[in-house]
């Protein structure tokens, strides 16, 4: 939209009257509504109130955006179109993450899945005036490519002695029916302590099947030199880490251990047992931790006999972090660091609240992930100390990747 002379001496006019402040900010509304403008023409192939034989598409009108600036709040208007949409590059939100919320809303909207929540969001993204399939499966069809590569990307750069797995549930919509899917997902320790995101798929169980499946995965992209598994009980789970990680042990998250401990006694003692438990985990060596479970034991067993023996039949696997350098201990623990990626999941999907299919969730989900791991290496910030990490694996070459498991006190087996 190209200036008219009046706008010029307006536009003169104003700059003469405003401050420094106010006159860079009144320049770069200016220019960004130009290349705004400008862009839309290219796309459109024509300039405004222009008739060309490559035209293929007309204005309708503009919405108002206020975009925020280090020179203050830059009003401007974006451009809508006859059909379809368009938002301008300039503007464009970069980060994989809002590109894959953007098209599982577009998705969600075009096959009539959408949920009052997302007709508001979809208002709010200016694409009221229509898009069309094709265009959702382009926008759909470029983010999977990115994010494929970031899920099958090769694990053998390095050895993750120490891995987290969890999964969480969302709500998808599989033929005509609205089902909970499982987000499971996979989070590593590397050899240098440093984090990354390992795996993560969607599916319609935990079941050992859908568990073997997904470590099988990470083992054929070069996972290797796992000593210690994080997680919950989940019977499928487990399974699935006795008989593929072979070698490694598995540690029991003490945090849904308590959970599971609360369901057997009355609601009043809570507090107390959890206190009690957890003196377990702060001894300062292994025959005292060892030695503190059977005294928690028989302390709490007096009262709640359940709690005794659950704490017996856990034993060995709730103090398997005990076998390691005790400078990971509070890490080794407990799945926690899954419990606040699992909520950051739930944040992102909870805006579409029902997925139009698997896929869609798969690529939200994915996308959070990348965001994740990428600030984990951009901004490299030690999940455990690179000096603490080399008793991981004392006595081996960096070359030897094999899954022997050097002197815990229990080690898994198929």
């Amino acid at each position: 939209m190209a200036l008219s002379q009046s706008d010029l001496q307006r536009l003169l006019e104003s700059l003469r009257t405003a401050d420094g402040v106010e006159l860079v900010r009144h320049i770069a509304e200016r220019m960004l509504q130009e290349l705004i403008e400008a862009e839309l023409s290219g796309r459109i192939g024509a300039q405004w109130n222009e008739h060309t034989e490559d035209r293929t598409n007309f204005r309708n009108g503009h919405r108002d955006k206020t975009l925020t600036s280090q020179a203050g709040d830059l009003d401007l208007a974006i451009p809508k179109l006859r059909s379809g949409t368009f938002f301008p590059s300039l503007l464009e939100r970069r980060r994989r993450i809002d590109q894959a919320l953007y098209a599982v809303i577009m998705e969600a909207y075009v096959h009539d899945v959408s949920t009052r929540a997302v007709d508001d969001l979809v208002k709010a993204l200016g694409a009221d005036s229509g898009i069309s399939k094709s265009e959702v499966s382009r926008i759909c069809g470029d983010l999977d490519e990115e994010l494929s590569i970031f899920r099958d990307r090769p694990l053998d750069h390095t050895r993750f002695p120490y891995i987290y797995l969890d999964a969480t549930y969302c709500k998808v919509r599989v033929n005509h029916r609205i089902v909970s899917q499982a987000v499971i997902i996979a989070t590593g320790i590397t050899e240098d302590g440093g984090r990354e995101v390992l795996g993560i798929t969607v599916g319609d169980t935990e079941s050992e099947v859908s568990w073997s499946e997904f470590l099988r995965s990470l083992r054929a992209r070069g996972l290797n030199g796992v000593r210690l598994v994080i997680s919950d009980s989940h019977s499928g789970l487990v399974a699935a880490i006795r008989k593929v990680m072979l070698g490694a042990t598995w540690q029991r998250c003490r945090v849904h251990f308590l959970r599971n401990v609360f369901s057997v006694i009355p609601k009043g003692s809570g507090e107390m047992v959890a206190a009690t438990i957890r003196t377990i985990f702060i001894q300062p060596n292994a025959d005292a931790v060892y030695h503190q479970l059977d005294q928690v034991a028989d302390m709490l067993g007096q009262q709640f006999p359940k709690v005794k023996q659950m704490l017996l039949d856990a034993k060995e696997d709730l103090t398997a972090f005990a076998g390691f350098p005790a400078a990971h201990w509070k890490k080794i623990q407990s799945s926690n660091p899954l419990e606040r990626i699992n909520r950051e999941i739930k944040r992102r999907t909870d805006v579409v609240q029902v997925f139009p299919n698997p896929a869609a969730l798969k690529r939200l989900v994915t996308a959070v992930l990348s965001e994740m791991h990428d600030e984990w290496i951009a901004f490299p910030r030690r999940y455990l100390s690179e000096g603490s990490m080399a008793a991981v694996y004392a006595g081996e070459s960096a070359g030897n990747t094999t899954h022997e498991l050097p002197n815990t006190p229990n080690t898994t087996s198929g």
